[in-house]
């Protein structure tokens, strides 16, 4: 059974997500709290088969100790936006009732004339509990058909149970 290495919570719970709408049946995955925890999470996993999801800024730790690294670029909600569409996102945004808090966020001086995309990232990362939230509120609305290819790679590659024919 292959371990999946993964930086933080909401990276667990994208995976757990995504797994289960896709049906299929992963095994253990250990969040690690940050990339620089990644040579004593795989030494205190010796002989198992192991994979890791990253993001691209912190790839080359990860890679250092592993040869089976699955990259989110620039990181996870970057993937997940992406997949979207900001549009998309700022419904999700507004289903939770907070779409005028995001547009209070992008009205700010630091905010104004960023990209969307940057803009959203300060939203995730702006309020506590925000990151995991909608890591799987987002996770949630992504098509199957538009699961950002690191995840679904890595998916498939842990796979304890494979995909149903179709």
């Amino acid at each position: 059974m292959t371990v999946i290495i993964v930086e933080g919570e909401s990276d667990r719970v994208v995976l757990e997500v995504l797994s289960t709408r896709m049906g299929i049946a992963l095994g253990r995955i250990v969040t690690i709290g940050g990339a620089s925890g990644i040579r004593r999470a795989v030494s205190e996993l010796p002989g198992e088969s192991i994979v890791g999801l990253v993001d691209a800024n912190e790839r080359a730790q990860f890679e250092r100790v592993m040869e089976r690294v699955f990259v989110c670029d620039p990181d996870l909600e970057g993937e997940l936006v992406r997949a979207l569409g900001s549009d998309a996102v700022e419904a999700v945004i507004a289903e939770q009732g907070e779409h005028e808090s995001f547009r209070r966020l992008q009205n700010q001086p630091a905010q104004r004339g960023r990209p969307v995309e940057a803009q959203l990232a300060r939203f995730f990362g702006g309020r506590s509990g925000n990151k995991l939230r909608y890591a799987r509120l987002l996770t949630a609305a992504v098509p199957l058909d538009r699961i950002p290819p690191p995840l679904a790679e890595l998916i498939r590659a842990a796979a304890v149970q494979p995909p149903p024919v179709r």
